[in-house]
């Protein structure tokens, strides 16, 4: 299975377990007027909606280029990212906020708790179904690196997204399942209110993380230094380059990437053999890196003079002044 479909596949066991899940916490707060419970079905209903948002913004992502979009549309799936963290902190951490303020000022004691007990429990079996699906696609996109490293390194946001909804999801549950204990336990209702603005807490935090990830890779992101080198050493490799000028590389999406080099070639050569190398580059290039989508090469030195070559993904290469 590609990567589309491992995200799809993850988006899509989340949707589900959420959609159910929103449902049963939403009749248990009304049936027990409990605000953690309350913040829970908010909180599992922004997660649907972000299910869905990412699912929109993986759709519109795969569009074709255009003469609008003549890299594509690979960014709008970090745009999307980036509104569902606006989502979860607008929606998720306020609207559960509120109503942990408005449990403290004005607390009322939990009516029929064991509702709540196994609504809880449903949803954390849910939450947990969708939290491994989530992390054994992701455990096996992050190869041997650590749990952050490999969030760092990620281009597709989607599985990470789902992984740490769904980890703030059963934090989230945990919470509310200490406060509405603690709160019948001890005959103290606005306990109820604290789990809730624990709640609101874990949703900011979660949006900001969210958020920070994704602004990083819509304002565009490069490649890592140790592919970055893969090209220099291929180009540097290459018959006729004397030397690497600068390595420019972008990620346009998951799995697109650009990459503009600007070598010297030799002066002696025939503009039909930097031609020949800027193929060979290119090839070689997209051989060892897959993710790369499109190769531009600047030639510089005396053959500028002569033909200066640009090159770019696909059979066509254009001549550059």
């Amino acid at each position: 299975m590609d990567s589309h479909g491992s995200s799809l596949k993850v988006l899509i066991a989340a949707l589900a377990g959420n959609v159910a899940i929103a449902i049963c916490k939403f009749v248990a707060a009304a049936v027990t007027g409990s605000a953690a419970m309350f913040s829970e079905a908010i909180h599992s209903t922004v997660d649907t909606g972000n299910e869905l948002l990412l699912m929109h913004g993986m759709r519109r992502a795969r569009r074709p280029s255009d003469a609008t979009h003549p890299f594509g549309y690979g960014l709008e799936l970090y745009f999307w990212v980036f509104f569902v963290a606006v989502l979860i902190f607008g929606l998720g951490a306020v609207v559960s906020l509120i109503q942990g303020i408005d449990k403290l000022i004005h607390p009322e004691p939990i009516k029929n708790a064991v509702v709540n007990y196994v609504v809880l429990g449903l949803s954390i079996v849910f939450e947990v179904g969708s939290w491994l699906v989530a992390y054994r696609e992701f455990d096996h996109q992050r190869g041997r690196l650590g749990l952050f490293a490999a969030v760092k390194r990620s281009k597709d946001p989607t599985v990470f997204a789902v992984l740490f909804e769904d980890s703030a999801a059963l934090i989230g549950l945990a919470m509310a399942l200490v406060g509405i204990v603690l709160a019948e336990v001890l005959d103290m209702p606005r306990l109820d209110g604290v789990a809730s603005i624990g709640i609101a807490c874990v949703l900011a935090a979660t949006a900001l993380f969210l958020g920070y990830e994704s602004q990083s890779l819509l304002t565009g992101e490069g490649m890592f230094p140790e592919l970055r080198q893969q090209i220099e050493e291929i180009a540097r490799g290459t018959s006729g380059v004397q030397a690497l000028n600068q390595v420019l590389t972008m990620h346009f999406g998951p799995n697109e990437v650009l990459v503009a080099l600007s070598l010297d070639f030799d002066d002696t050569i025939s503009a039909a053999q930097v031609e020949a190398a800027v193929a060979s580059i290119e090839r070689g290039i997209k051989t060892a890196l897959p993710e790369v989508a499109r190769v531009f090469v600047e030639a510089k030195s005396g053959v500028e003079a002569k033909s200066g070559v640009e090159a770019k993904s696909g059979p066509e290469q254009a001549a550059s002044a």
